[in-house]
């Protein structure tokens, strides 16, 4: 199937890659000449303009996007003029649900039609097997589907329902990303309070073979480990995408208590004015799996 993705930065490109190793025609579409570059040279065909990238071939048109939220209304007014009646344009990015449910309805007016693809795993995922909830109109979506198994690690893929309903419940793993971080980093805290002199580097490795606890959230921080033993070069500041604020705020919508979340918020806009080493932990995790920006020590 023919692939033609907007924004080709870490997880676009990963993306891409993926797509391509299960011989999917993948066209890209990125501003930055250096990303176009980059993914040129692994044999992807790239486009420094929208007249390229969606031709009419008298396909049924998939545009796959990965691009921050704020973005996502500007790009598909800027590719409207170039689709057609039954095109697809694939959000895959961390957008509102609230967002996606209009944006759903503004092209249904418009003919064209709308998934909502939560997209976890990191960069990682990305490349090699990602987590995709995916919502929208079931025969929509199931044109699609087996694209989205290809590029999903195995069982890593199902349809959530409804426009919207992707996206919600990305939003809501994120959510509980926050409140399992959190724990993961106040534990460290605790480690680095005591008399011990520990190794946090065999501990977190001990931890990630047959604890409870094991999980990739454990593994991306004993990577961080392996590369600053101490999380030294790093500065605890830890920023938030804006999902768990979302999700605290259809919680109180809903009237549901969610105080394990709703504190690792807080600790995040507090990692700003101090610099405890749980942030440091959160920060480094982060970095590991997103590739997130991390702030260095002055």
């Amino acid at each position: 199937m023919k692939i033609r993705l907007i924004g080709l930065g870490k997880m676009g490109a990963n993306i891409a890659l993926n797509l391509k190793d299960h011989g999917h025609i993948v066209y890209g579409f990125d501003l930055n000449k250096q990303a176009r570059e980059k993914l040129s040279a692994e044999g992807i065909k790239v486009f420094s303009d929208f007249d390229g990238l969606l031709k009419d071939d008298g396909d049924r048109k998939i545009i796959w996007m990965l691009i921050p939220n704020q973005f996502v209304d500007q790009e598909i007014e800027n590719i409207t003029p170039f689709l057609n009646q039954g095109d697809i344009i694939i959000d895959a990015g961390n957008s509102n649900f609230n967002l996606s449910m209009k944006r759903y309805e503004a092209l249904k007016i418009k003919g064209i039609d709308f998934i909502d693809l939560g997209t976890s795993g990191g960069t990682f995922g990305a490349r090699n097997g990602a987590c995709l909830m995916a919502g929208g109109e079931k025969e929509v979506v199931d044109y699609v589907e087996p694209v989205f198994i290809d590029v999903a690690v195995e069982d890593g893929y199902t349809y959530t329902g409804k426009p919207g309903s992707g996206h919600f419940v990305k939003m809501v793993h994120n959510g509980i990303e926050y409140g399992m971080m959190q724990a993961i980093a106040e534990g460290f805290d605790l480690l680095e309070a005591s008399p011990f002199e520990l190794d946090y580097q065999n501990i977190t490795k001990m931890w990630n073979h047959g604890s409870i606890i094991e999980s990739n959230l454990i593994g991306y921080i004993h990577e961080a480990f392996k590369k600053d033993a101490h999380l030294d070069e790093i500065a605890g500041r830890v920023d938030d995408s804006g999902e768990g604020m979302w999700t605290i705020e259809e919680a109180l919508k809903y009237k549901v208590a969610m105080p394990v979340i709703t504190q690792s918020l807080f600790s995040r806009y507090k990692s700003r004015d101090e610099d405890k080493f749980a942030e440091k932990v959160v920060a480094a995790m982060r970095k590991e799996f997103g590739g997130h920006a991390v702030y260095k020590k002055k």
